[in-house]
């Protein structure tokens, strides 16, 4: 498939965790132009963080897209210039003050490429023990929670956890250990 050829662009807005762009583009189809506007932000992680006896460490925090309460997994932006493991050690440590053994990356997602130009990042953090308070920023309120590994599925069922990228973020854990559990393929032909 043939991009679209991108005629102009400008950003038309800046709200400081996302600027708007609007992009003038002529379809290769049908040779017509159109607008396009598309939320510019940073990178984002969420971390799957597992303590050494298989509790998942939780945050529980206000938003205010949905002006409630939600159940979710740490996370937040990757600063410019700042690998995703590196993002989801530090959001680790500043929401729940906790730190990890270490950390693995298990994939990324485009939270929606329609109207959003980053991706989310999945890692995975193992080994992780309390290391101190939280480190919190001024419009953050989060409490932490553990649940054991095997009450996710649980918590996904009866809605407790509502979040479209934490449900990523375990897809990938649940591909990471499907993966983990295969056969290794085999090597080489078989001689008779």
């Amino acid at each position: 498939m043939q991009p679209w050829e991108t005629e102009s662009s400008a950003v038309v807005a800046d709200y400081s965790i996302f600027r708007v762009r609007k992009d003038h583009c002529r379809s290769p189809r049908t040779r017509r132009a159109h607008d396009f506007w598309v939320l510019e932000t940073t990178d984002w992680v969420n971390v799957v963080a597992l303590t050494p006896d298989e509790q998942v460490v939780l945050v529980r925090q206000y938003r205010f897209g949905s002006q409630r309460a939600t159940l979710e997994i740490a996370g937040g932006t990757v600063d410019p210039g700042e690998a995703p493991l590196a993002a989801a050690a530090r959001e680790l440590r500043e929401e729940t003050g906790y730190v990890p053994e270490s950390v693995i990356l298990l994939g990324s997602v485009q939270p929606n490429p329609a109207i959003q130009n980053n991706r989310c990042y999945t890692a995975l953090a193992l080994g992780c023990r309390p290391a101190g308070a939280q480190e919190l920023d001024e419009r953050e309120d989060i409490v932490v929670e553990t649940r054991p590994l095997a009450e996710i599925p649980d918590l996904f069922a009866r809605g407790e956890i509502t979040h479209a990228l934490v449900w990523a973020a375990f897809h990938h854990y649940d591909l990471w250990q499907k993966r983990r559990a295969a056969p290794p393929a085999p090597t080489g032909s078989a001689r008779q």
